[in-house]
């Protein structure tokens, strides 16, 4: 089942809840319908609220101490929980669900075209806020839907294999810039070794478990096994993360910018993004799906392109 199949049906499963509810609010308490309408709405998006929270507070378990200047305070956390809350919302119930792969075909632009992965049991979709951007920037991009959501990690090679070769076809260009989120970035890595870095001009990553995270334990799939570090284990990436990392040279480390933040409510410790070799970028008061959308990551994606942009047309001079 593909992520919009699987993103639709839950979306039904909560619909008919929430109409259970209302039914049930009706026939005991008398309630009207717009009452009914209310609680069982309410009743859905609480539920959310509730699993939002619940991983920001299982992240926390497993921290990286936080350095003193991204420190939040309680206002600062509030803001932060309601967009990665409203991030996951919007993402999962509205453009992941309606979303599929696309490619979109820039005449003329000088940056090297880039091509998108989103992580662990998203789609295309996630990419809603940045497609415009590289759309106004004149960029051509494409994205890839990974499938089977829950299959081998190196087994998504060959789809990025044939996308970027699509992309260069489509362009004329000799290299791509890659940005990934989260299994993502391992995806990109793992296609890297498969196929060598020649064709890469730079791989972005967003929130990704270089070094594993702790809440993969709790997830479904063979990737999420791929995923998992150990709380008290040394070394504490599981062996399928430490043959990756093995394989990779210094130049393939130097390709690479790992974007981050400190308040990751999914990558934990979040500092598990920090890529030795790599040009590691930290925020703060960011969420894990919320680095797809909050602006000031998103301006840090397009200054990373736009300099891979530069570079191209330096050497073309």
């Amino acid at each position: 089942m593909s992520a919009r199949r699987l993103l639709q049906l839950l979306l039904l499963i909560q619909a008919l809840a929430a109409l259970g509810i209302g039914l049930a609010a009706v026939e005991i308490f008398g309630a009207s319908r717009w009452q009914a309408l209310a609680l069982g709405l309410g009743s859905v998006v609480l539920v959310r609220l509730f699993i939002n929270l619940n991983n920001f507070f299982m992240s926390a378990r497993f921290a990286s101490p936080t350095p003193g200047e991204y420190r939040l305070g309680f206002t600062a956390r509030v803001r932060m929980f309601l967009e990665e809350f409203s991030a996951s919302m919007l993402q999962s119930s509205w453009t992941m669900p309606r979303a599929s792969a696309r490619t979109r075909i820039h005449p003329g632009s000088r940056t090297p075209p880039v091509l998108l992965l989103h992580g662990y049991g998203c789609n295309s979709g996630y990419w809603a806020h940045l497609a415009p951007r590289l759309d106004a920037a004149g960029i051509s991009h494409a994205s890839v839907d990974l499938e089977p959501i829950t299959g081998d990690i190196d087994g998504y090679a060959p789809l990025v294999e044939r996308a970027v070769e699509a992309l260069r076809t489509a362009t004329g260009a000799d290299q791509v810039i890659i940005v990934a989120h989260s299994m993502g970035g391992l995806v990109a890595r793992a296609w890297m070794r498969a196929c060598s870095t020649r064709r890469v001009a730079r791989l972005i990553t967003l929130g990704t478990p270089h070094h594993g995270t702790c809440l993969a334990a709790f997830g479904l799939g063979l990737n999420a096994a791929q995923m998992r570090r150990a709380a008290r284990a040394e070394p504490p990436e599981c062996a399928w993360l430490r043959m990756l990392a093995a394989n990779e040279d210094a130049a393939a480390r130097a390709l690479v910018t790992s974007i981050y933040s400190h308040h990751d409510n999914i990558i934990a410790p979040q500092t598990s993004s920090e890529l030795p070799g790599a040009r590691n970028l930290a925020f703060g008061g960011v969420g894990h799906v919320a680095l797809g959308r909050n602006p000031r990551v998103l301006d840090a994606v397009m200054e990373e392109i736009a300099c891979q942009g530069l570079a191209a047309q330096r050497a073309s001079l």
